[in-house]
């Protein structure tokens, strides 16, 4: 996504405690690692950490910076060397693109663009798809007979939308559902911190909220995900995005990240963020866990 921005549930409590990034440039000496602000990117902020530290590398952690244009200014800047990012988040919010069905011909387009407008390097992307989603309860689904988007698109005047603000302002959020499948007038739309909305459907504060793929919640509350019917959305893979001087600097970076990539899975992935929304466990540990297991750590 993605967009993008915790919770996904652990949001608050993590901004609270999370120290806040440096303003000064990352040390030539050291990898300094950044993430957006939602429980997925801190666990892979984690993970990319101690894989490099793991091989050798000195690591700054600047994790839980804030959303997709927070994240990608502070790497232009130097202020971080590298983050996880998402190929449909980087071809629609940040290079204006239309996307396309293939997830091939989307990495390809966004790792070419980004090495020749911003010198950033794209490493190798991982199979799982976080794409962004509209999700109920299965009580809401059947009381409106809405499976997919098209159905929703026409009963949207009947419910209220629990959304991040970016979903209503960004080219892969309301208002391209709203060209891709005519109709989408919510008759409300609220907005709500990413760690609070699926409290707002549970609670009946809502009645569709934005979700993500790979969500821990989807399976947890099972959650009734519209089918995109119309494949309004692109694939959203996700890679480390490095500066191209740090991988001069250090190439021991690359080979240390790549291997983590196969691992993500749609399934794997939501397995770990529940481990975070869920169970409470740290996205430190969480990350720890799972590449011992692989024997990454």
């Amino acid at each position: 996504m993605h967009p993008s921005t915790l919770s996904r549930r652990r949001a608050l409590a993590l901004l609270a405690s999370a120290p806040m990034a440096a303003c000064t440039h990352a040390n030539g000496s050291s990898v300094a690692v950044g993430s957006k602000n939602f429980t997925e990117e801190l666990v892979l902020g984690e993970m990319y950490a101690q894989r490099l530290e793991g091989a050798g590398l000195p690591v700054v952690r600047k994790l839980n910076l804030g959303g997709t244009q927070v994240a990608m200014e502070a790497l232009q800047r130097g202020d971080i060397d590298l983050y996880p990012e998402y190929t449909g988040t980087a071809l629609i919010t940040e290079l204006k693109l239309h996307p396309t069905s293939s997830g091939t011909e989307i990495y390809r387009t966004v790792k070419a663009a980004y090495a020749q407008r911003y010198q950033l390097v794209w490493l190798d992307p991982a199979p799982m798809n976080d794409t962004q989603a509209l999700a109920t309860t299965a009580a809401i689904s059947q009381r409106y007979r809405a499976t997919t988007l098209s159905q929703l698109s026409g009963v949207a005047s009947q419910l209220r939308l629990g959304a991040i603000p970016e979903f209503t302002k960004r080219e892969d959020g309301l208002p391209g559902l709203q060209r891709a499948y005519g109709r989408f007038r919510f008759k409300e739309v609220r907005l709500f911190d990413i760690g609070l909305k699926y409290k707002a459907l549970e609670s009946g504060q809502v009645d569709v909220v934005v979700a993500f793929g790979t969500d821990g919640q989807i399976a947890a509350d099972k959650l009734i995900v519209f089918v995109d019917d119309k494949h309004f959305w692109p694939v959203y893979q996700v890679a480390p995005v490095v500066r191209r001087g740090a991988l001069e600097r250090h190439p021991a970076i690359a080979g240390a990240l790549n291997p983590v990539a196969p691992l993500l899975t749609d399934a794997v992935m939501r397995g770990l963020n529940e481990k975070v929304d869920d169970e409470g466990q740290e996205p430190a540990d969480v990350a720890r866990t799972f590449l011992t297991a692989h024997g990454l750590s």
